[in-house]
C-alpha cells in the first residue's frame, strides 16, 4: 500500500481549531463531554500541547467540585478523560473518581444475559430493559479495559473483555460482519436491524484501542482481533467516493455522516499500512467537514435505536455535537501519530 500523504502542519492546525471550538461548547457530566474530552485527551497525547491538558483539567476540576451526578453507562464515558488526566499529572483524585465509576459498573449497573451491561442513560424517563447497544462498547467496555490496564486490576479488565464478547455475540452479524445498533434480549431481535455508521465506529474504534492493552496471550485478544478484522474488511467496501460513510452503512441514499466516518477511519489506521488507500480518501473527506472555526459538520444528533431505517435517515445533522468533535480529534490525532511512528 502507498504511504499516507498529508500536511502535518495542516493536521496540527485542524486539531487546534477543533479543540478550541470544543471548549466553546457547554457540557454536563454526560456522554457528549465524555467523547469530546476523550478526543481532547488524544490530541494532548499526540501533540504534547500543555494548553489542551490545562483546558481539560480546568473543566474536570470545576465539575468535580459539584460532585458526581447519578451514574449511568453513558455517563461513565467521562472516565476516559479521568484516566488520561491521571496518567498525565499523577494526581490521584482523578483515578479515585474513575475507580468509583468502575465500581458502579461492576457492582451496581443493570445487566442481563450472563453479565452484559444494559445500556443506560442519564435520564430516568429513558429506560431500555435488557437492551444491548453498541454504544456501550465505547462508554463502558473500553473504559473498564483501560482501568484494568492502568490499575493492574484483573477484575476490571475481564469485565471489560466480557462486554466486548457479549456485544459481539449480540450485535455482530455473522453474514455481513457489520454491527447492528442494538439487541432486545426480551424480544430476541435486533429491533430495526440497522447497520448504523456511528455504531459501527464505536465497535471498530474501541476494539482497535482495546487491542493495545489486552494481553496478546489471552484468548480474548484473538477473539476481539478477529471481530475487528472481519468488520473492517466489510466497512472499507462501503466507503463512499467522498471518503466518508453513509449514516445507514448499506443505504447509499442516506447522508454521509462525519462522526462515524472519523471513528471508522481511526480504526483503519490501527492496521498499519493495510488500509492506506481508504484512509487517504478519509483524510480529504474529513478535512472537508471541518469549518474555519473548528466545528465538525454533518454529525448526526444523539440517536437511540430507531424504530425504522427512515428514523436514522431523518435524524438531524444540523448542530455541532461533542461526539463529532471528539471522534474527529481521535482520527486526526491518530493520523499525526503515524508520522511519529516513522522515527520510533
Amino acid at each position: 500500500m502507498p504511504q499516507l500523504v498529508f500536511d502535518e502542519s495542516q493536521i496540527r492546525g485542524v486539531i487546534d481549531k477543533i479543540v478550541d471550538r470544543t471548549f466553546r461548547m457547554d457540557f454536563n457530566w454526560d456522554w457528549p463531554a465524555g467523547v469530546a474530552f476523550y478526543g481532547v485527551a488524544s490530541a494532548y497525547e499526540a501533540t504534547g500541547s500543555e494548553k489542551y491538558l490545562r483546558l481539560l483539567r480546568e473543566w474536570v476540576d470545576e465539575k468535580l467540585e459539584d460532585g458526581l451526578p447519578k451514574l449511568s453507562v453513558n455517563g461513565v464515558s467521562l472516565g476516559h478523560a479521568l484516566i488520561s488526566l491521571y496518567q498525565a499529572t499523577g494526581d490521584e483524585k482523578y483515578i479515585d473518581v474513575a475507580t468509583r465509576m468502575a465500581e458502579f459498573l461492576t457492582h451496581e449497573a443493570e445487566r442481563f444475559g450472563g453479565g452484559i451491561l444494559q445500556h443506560t442513560v442519564n435520564s430516568d424517563s429513558a429506560v431500555f430493559p435488557e437492551q444491548a447497544w453498541v454504544d456501550t462498547m465505547m462508554m463502558a467496555g473500553l473504559f473498564l479495559v483501560r482501568m484494568g490496564d492502568v490499575l493492574k486490576r484483573d477484575d476490571y479488565m475481564m469485565d471489560g473483555i466480557k462486554q466486548y464478547h457479549g456485544h459481539e455475540d449480540c450485535l455482530q452479524d455473522p453474514v455481513t460482519n457489520l454491527y447492528y445498533h442494538g439487541w432486545d434480549n426480551i424480544a430476541k431481535n435486533h429491533m430495526s436491524s440497522v447497520y448504523w455508521c456511528r455504531g459501527n465506529a464505536w465497535a471498530a474504534l474501541t476494539m482497535a484501542k482495546a487491542l493495545n492493552v489486552v494481553d496478546v496471550q489471552l484468548p480474548a485478544f484473538m477473539i476481539i482481533e478477529g471481530s475487528l478484522r472481519d468488520q473492517l474488511a466489510a466497512l472499507v467496501r462501503l466507503q463512499s467516493e467522498e471518503g466518508l460513510w453513509h449514516t445507514v452503512l448499506t443505504d447509499p441514499s442516506s447522508y454521509l455522516e462525519t462522526s462515524g466516518s472519523a471513528g471508522i477511519a481511526a480504526a483503519l489506521l490501527s492496521r498499519g499500512n493495510l488500509y492506506n488507500k481508504y484512509v487517504q480518501k478519509a483524510i480529504s473527506g474529513m478535512l472537508s467537514q471541518v469549518s474555519e472555526d473548528g466545528s465538525v459538520l454533518n454529525v448526526s444528533a444523539g440517536t437511540a435505536v430507531m424504530h425504522t431505517v427512515e428514523g436514522y435517515k431523518e435524524t438531524s445533522k444540523k448542530r455541532v455535537q461533542g461526539w463529532g468533535q471528539g471522534l474527529a480529534l481521535v482520527f486526526f490525532s491518530d493520523l499525526l501519530r503515524t508520522t511519529q511512528r516513522k522515527y520510533d
